[in-house]
């Protein structure tokens, strides 16, 4: 059996696994271990593992990822999100859409400390779908923009997922999170845009709200002193990078310090008990996570000796058919796969084949990063695994189904293909930032 045989029979076998259930992470340990075994022997293959659990973790890069999931653990718990609604809410009064618009704005304010989707929509639709329930918003819009906005996360920094892309594909945090601040903000203003015109055609979907009516100018300024703990952490952490003050990693601690201390201040966090959930929190993600990033760069390890992923780059090199094709055709597979797998487990299992391919290729790897990125947003929210949509259903307490959520998602869904097509055609936008970086 042919090197090359075993790779394609493992890969099979992985997805085998996955359609039963099994962790994706025993997936990656069973098939890559067999695998090795078959190829080398069980000795090697045994060694293989060992020295994977070491070398794949002892870098400094794999401090970032604990330090910004515990500093988006207590941003969570510290009561920032519930401020920039309010503030968000304050400055776009009066507005067609205002709570929806609130809620796309505060989504992106508090991502820029929260690296977490799935926690972002669950906190969104415990602050904004009861404001939107009271004033008679449209059920499914209501859900659908905040499913959709929680996706924020993963473009905007300090995002998680671009940190386990750095780790697959061995780019720097720095440039990756930089990379991300525009696309996420266009994305934001894209749904805002969305939201307005739809609410100012059709008015049942977003009633007016009486409330705002009073709103002055004075009270929109003012509103804007509301988020100066979100900007003040954000210019800590991207400021410091973008302008070489800091690591990513050193980035991280000081955005978690940051974030404790001014929770504390703020007076959310000055319960131990809270503090202590948070490091729990931290502790349990990061043990997962890290169990998911050794399994799979071991699996990745195994893919390389069976010379798969070198057969099918120089396969693809010497194709003669159009780059562009080939990355349409990655992206929809990656669209697919998304749609049925977790985003992590997806990109855990395709990075290793398909990134070196596309680099191959003559794409910038950072741009073709954010790409994949925007794909993981839209995943997010599209049936039958959209983890947000599951989140939201469960985080509004008023027996709201999933299929509810996913029914009001496709509007924004179209807007992130919009804002995809753009990042394609005009690459700059992604990379003006990371280009300009000081000591990039």
């Amino acid at each position: 059996m042919s090197f090359e045989l075993v790779g394609i029979i493992a890969i099979f076998a992985l997805l085998v696994l996955l359609a039963f259930g099994v962790h994706i992470g025993v997936d990656f340990l069973i098939t890559g271990f067999v695998g090795t075994m078959l190829l080398l022997g069980f000795k090697p293959a045994f060694s293989l593992v060992g020295e994977t659990m070491y070398y794949s973790i002892a870098s400094p890069v794999f401090c970032v990822l604990p330090l910004f999931i515990l500093m988006g653990s207590f941003a969570s718990k510290g009561g920032f999100a519930k401020k920039a609604y309010e503030s968000v809410h304050t400055m776009a009064a009066r507005l067609p859409g205002s709570l929806a618009i609130a809620t796309s704005f505060g989504c992106a304010a508090f991502a820029s400390i929260c690296g977490s989707s799935l926690a972002t929509a669950t906190i969104f639709g415990k602050l904004a779908y009861p404001e939107m329930k009271k004033y008679n918003y449209d059920k499914t819009f209501s859900l659908g923009s905040i499913a959709s906005s929680g996706t924020f996360a993963c473009m905007i920094p300090p995002s998680g997922m671009f940190i386990l892309f750095a780790i697959f594909t061995e780019q720097s945090v720095g440039k990756l999170f930089m990379a991300g601040v525009i696309p996420g903000a266009i994305t934001a203003i894209t749904y805002a845009v969305s939201m307005f015109v739809r609410a100012k055609l059709n008015p049942n979907l977003a009633p007016i709200v009486q409330d705002e009516m009073n709103v002055t100018i004075k009270d929109r300024v003012a509103a804007t002193f509301g988020l100066w703990p979100i900007f003040i952490l954000a210019s800590v952490v991207l400021g410091g990078i973008y302008g070489g003050v800091f690591t990513p990693t050193e980035a991280g601690a000081a955005g978690a310090l940051g974030t404790l201390v001014l929770g504390i201040q703020q007076g959310r966090l000055r319960s131990f008990v809270l503090i202590k959930q948070s490091l729990r929190e931290t502790a349990h993600t990061t043990a997962m996570l890290f169990f998911i990033i050794i399994t799979a760069l071991f699996f990745s390890r195994f893919l390389a000796i069976s010379r798969l992923t070198f057969v099918l780059t120089h396969f693809i090199e010497n194709w003669n058919v159009s780059p562009l094709l080939i990355l349409i055709c990655v992206l929809a597979v990656w669209f697919v796969l998304g749609m049925i797998i977790v985003q992590a487990a997806v990109f855990a299992l395709t990075l290793p084949i398909l990134f070196p391919i596309v680099v191959a290729l003559g794409y910038d790897p950072i741009w073709f990063c954010v790409i994949a990125m925007k794909l993981n947003e839209i995943a997010g929210v599209t049936p039958p695994v959209g983890l947000n949509a599951y989140g939201l259903a469960g985080a509004t307490g008023d027996g709201t189904s999933v299929e509810e959520v996913f029914r009001g998602v496709w509007p924004f869904v179209l807007c992130d293909f919009i804002v995809l097509a753009m990042l394609m055609v005009f690459p700059q936008i992604v990379l003006w930032l990371p280009n300009a970086m000081i000591g990039h």
